[in-house]
């Protein structure tokens, strides 16, 4: 087999489930860098005996050119695989090279293959994490000119493709499709793999992928302003650095200005686009009282992570400090915001609107509310948790409800409160049957991160909130979002792609921070130094992240000396703990 073309980075990645090792940082990033490996198959020898015919198989299954052209090749005459543009995918550790013939006759054979699978792809693009032992078979038969074809795959003919991390990392890109979030203001990212047919046709793959609707995971969710039927009239033409979109008739009753917030968003994930028109049957059409064509970035006020300060500017942390006092975290010191009883509470949280605190009692048995933040306004009891039970940190949605999950062993609850309401308990909750350690809202309130645990470990995964019509919450569809992460601890957002964990890596003895993007991508190890014993974790678009330690009997805040570098040294200069951002 031959590779053609060069590597120039910005490949899609998957988490392997092994070491974490030092590479390009995971920072925040909108765009699908161009590189394009190209793989050349290889035709099946007549020479080949089975296990030689499975490997190249299996090799030219890495190849979408032409439809798989070179891998059907392998394939008997009455076998019907064909698993098109956008397959289903199992990702292994590693490329499967020595397939064993296990049953073999003069015409006929059985040939086992091993591996180990660390994830699956669906054909809408939806990554999960899925660590397990693969052990499949494939049956082959001679034909009449002797030489040897796969007659039987596993499963059947509807089977996608088995593929390595590298050969997903090498032919798929992971994209982000925008949907709007129930507010109709709010973009959500619903992250896929995207196979890269051609380099030159990703803008017309991308703006098809959102124009086919979210994925089965987010649907329900979320929804997209593109009226049904809407499709390209042709594909996706680039002029320099403006890209042409030209939708069906349909597009017609749709709204203009979301549209165009939903492809600007999308195609601002090519580097090579700038500026973009729609158009609906050959015509420009535009939002009213803007031009024709748009810069892509024109849409920031429908952002996931809300409008995120520019430059150095970000919203002040609040930690506790250890003399019995809530404050805002300026610089290396805590300045008193509340005090009294308030001011006691373990793991505050602020609403967005810095209107009201919630927080903990020290046994995390209560959850209480206070308002104002300033003063010591008295605290008011909210949820009392059962007996042997705990909550989990409060977290807070755009629309200034709360969220918190009382959990115990095997068993767990999930409360919401409006702001003005009495609490209430999720009527559908999909981690009922599990103890969860931690929950946070995404800031588009359509997506929850949690530590829950699984099979004796914790694990990150994420899920998604769904409103039915009739009003009814439906909290649940989740899903890992690494094999690379164990006995996690707590996490926060980073921004809408990208949560920061507090974690061990297989091979680690110890917990430490790390920058897990939600694609499904690779994790990346956060900072050096000694952080003691981390327990917490604060992250927001464009603020430092924070990290909550004990050292030595004391609590301390950590930052990075130099919060632009991913691998800056820690320092830990504040007397405090349970750092969070408001929101």
């Amino acid at each position: 087999m031959a590779v053609a073309g060069l590597v120039l980075g910005g490949c899609a990645t998957v988490p392997s489930g092994g070491q974490v090792v030092t590479g390009k940082p995971a920072e925040r990033s909108e765009r699908v860098d161009d590189p394009y490996v190209r793989l050349i198959p290889v035709n099946p020898r007549p020479e080949w005996g089975p296990a030689q015919i499975v490997s190249g198989f299996l090799a030219a299954s890495a190849s979408f050119d032409d439809d798989h052209k070179v891998a059907k090749l392998y394939l008997g005459a009455r076998t019907g695989w064909n698993p098109g543009l956008r397959p289903s995918v199992t990702v292994l550790a590693s490329r499967i090279t020595e397939p064993q013939v296990v049953r073999a006759t003069a015409t006929h054979a059985t040939v086992k293959v091993t591996g180990q699978e660390i994830g699956t792809i669906t054909s809408d693009g939806q990554y999960t994490a899925s660590p397990r032992a693969l052990d499949t078979s494939f049956q082959l038969a001679k034909t009449s000119q002797g030489t040897w074809r796969i007659t039987g795959l596993p499963g059947d003919d509807k089977t996608g493709l088995l593929l390595s991390k590298d050969d997903v990392e090498r032919a798929m890109r992971t994209v982000n499709l925008f949907f709007f979030a129930p507010d109709h203001q709010t973009l959500v990212p619903n992250g896929i793999f995207l196979p890269v047919v051609n380099r030159r046709t990703l803008p017309t793959q991308l703006a098809q992928a959102l124009l086919d609707g979210p994925t089965s995971w987010l649907n329900g969710a979320v929804h997209t302003a593109f009226p049904t039927g809407t499709r390209l009239r042709r594909g996706v033409h680039i002029d320099k650095d403006t890209a042409t979109v030209d939708l069906t008739k349909e597009a017609r009753a749709g709204n203009v200005e979301q549209m165009s917030a939903q492809l600007g968003w999308t195609m601002r994930q090519l580097s090579e686009i700038k500026r973009w028109r729609l158009q609906i049957e050959g015509k420009p059409v535009a939002p009213d009282g803007l031009e024709y064509t748009q810069p892509v970035h024109a849409w920031d006020a429908n952002s996931p992570d809300g409008q995120v300060p520019k430059g150095e500017h970000h919203p002040n942390a609040y930690v506790v400090s250890p003399s019995g006092f809530i404050g805002t975290l300026e610089g290396d010191r805590a300045q008193p915001r509340v005090i009294g009883a308030a001011g006691r509470l373990s793991r505050p949280a602020v609403a967005p609107d810095n209107q009201e605190l919630a927080g903990l009692s020290a046994e995390a048995d209560q959850v209480f509310v206070a308002a104002p933040l300033t003063g010591s306004p008295p605290p008011r009891l909210l949820l009392t948790a059962q007996k042997d039970a705990r909550f989990t940190a409060p977290t807070w949605s755009r629309d200034g409800t709360l969220w918190v999950v009382e959990s115990k062993k095997d068993e767990s609850w999930l409360w919401l409160r409006p702001r003005g309401r009495p609490p209430v308990r999720a009527a559908h909750w999909g981690l009922g049957g599990r103890e969860v350690r931690a929950f946070r809202i995404a800031r588009d309130g359509v997506r929850a991160a949690v530590i829950a645990h699984i099979d004796g470990r914790p694990q990150v995964q994420i899920g998604r909130i769904a409103y039915a019509p009739g009003g009814t919450l439906d909290v649940g569809s989740f899903l890992p979002v690494s094999s690379e992460l164990q006995d996690a601890v707590d996490l926060a957002w980073r921004d809408y792609s990208t949560l920061a964990v507090l974690g061990r890596a297989q091979r680690d003895s110890q917990t430490l921070p790390f920058l897990m993007p939600i694609s499904g991508s690779a994790i990346t190890s956060l900072g050096v130094g000694s952080l003691g014993e981390p327990r917490t974790i604060a992250a927001a678009p464009g603020a430092p992240i924070l990290i909550g330690t004990r050292s030595s009997g004391k609590d301390q805040v950590c930052r990075q000396r130099a919060p632009s570098n991913s691998y800056s040294p820690w320092i830990c200069p504040t007397p405090a703990k349970d750092p969070d951002y408001p929101g």
